[in-house]
């Protein structure tokens, strides 16, 4: 059955540029009632505005929320819970981490941090959601990303703070088996964002179009249409699963393709 979700309150961490926003917008085309956080200074809110209304959804809430702070967290639910009744679903979104170069790079401090932005609020957001609501949203969606199985390079803390959310989605899903709520974590491959740019390089997409094709990457809406799909309502026997958005790229992104094109690359 799908869901409703007509002035229904959906969380999106992150959400005003890239995988979160195309979420946002997703759940926004279903008529929700969209909050959108960001850290300050780092989004275009007239920007993000302008295309909820040309999508037809109800203009968002964007909220200025630094996801590692409890305070803001805290705040941050009183606001929707004056407006709603219940958290209808939370996808956490975040990424903030610091690129990598070889084993001397690696700190503790800076792993900590990592986890702090990029992991720890899929607990710390559902432990004030309870607080606030009494209840649990039905719907939470974690974004991971294929560097938890595959190399990337200046990838150790992205990689790492994403292993962590995938293995406390299957636990979570299961200390909260009783309760109206379901738990799973989206894999993605590569989506040419900001923050992806920032780590591996301005000129890393005309790289990869060139030797990889245009296949090897994902579009944000794709992303934002299977999180949707998740909350829609026809896959609610899905909790506890990491689920992958890559076009079967990794099956065919192997040393057979660049044999078939060796002409071509002059190899």
């Amino acid at each position: 059955m799908l869901n409703d979700y007509t002035n229904k309150a959906v969380l999106v961490t992150g959400g005003t540029r890239g995988i979160g926003l195309a979420t946002g917008l997703a759940f926004g085309r279903a008529g929700a009632q969209v909050y959108l956080t960001h850290r300050w200074g780092s989004a275009d809110e007239d920007q993000v505005r302008r295309q909820f209304d040309e999508a037809g959804a109800p203009a968002p809430q964007i909220v200025e929320a630094d996801v590692s702070v409890d305070a803001d967290t805290k705040q941050l639910m009183q606001l929707i819970r004056e407006r709603h009744d219940r958290l209808e679903a939370l996808m956490i979104n975040v990424t903030v981490v610091p690129t990598t170069d070889g084993i001397q790079s690696l700190s503790k401090r800076a792993l900590f941090k990592s986890l702090d932005y990029s992991t720890w609020p899929l607990v710390s957001y559902l432990q004030q959601a309870h607080k606030t609501f009494e209840r649990y949203p039905r719907y939470v969606v974690g974004t991971s990303t294929d560097g938890v199985t595959h190399y990337y390079e200046g990838y150790d803390y992205v990689a790492l703070t994403k292993a962590v959310m995938e293995v406390l989605c299957r636990y979570l899903s299961t200390h909260l088996g009783s309760e109206d709520i379901r738990f799973n974590v989206v894999r993605t491959r590569n989506v040419i964002t900001e923050s992806a740019l920032a780590i591996h390089g301005e000129d890393y997409p005309e790289f990869v179009r060139k030797y990889g094709g245009e296949p090897h990457f994902v579009q944000a809406r794709e992303v934002g249409d299977t999180i949707f799909a998740l909350c829609s309502g026809l896959l609610d026997a899905l909790n506890g699963q990491i689920v992958h958005v890559d076009n079967g790229g990794p099956f065919s992104d192997n040393l057979m393709r660049l044999y078939r094109r060796r002409a071509e690359f002059g190899l």
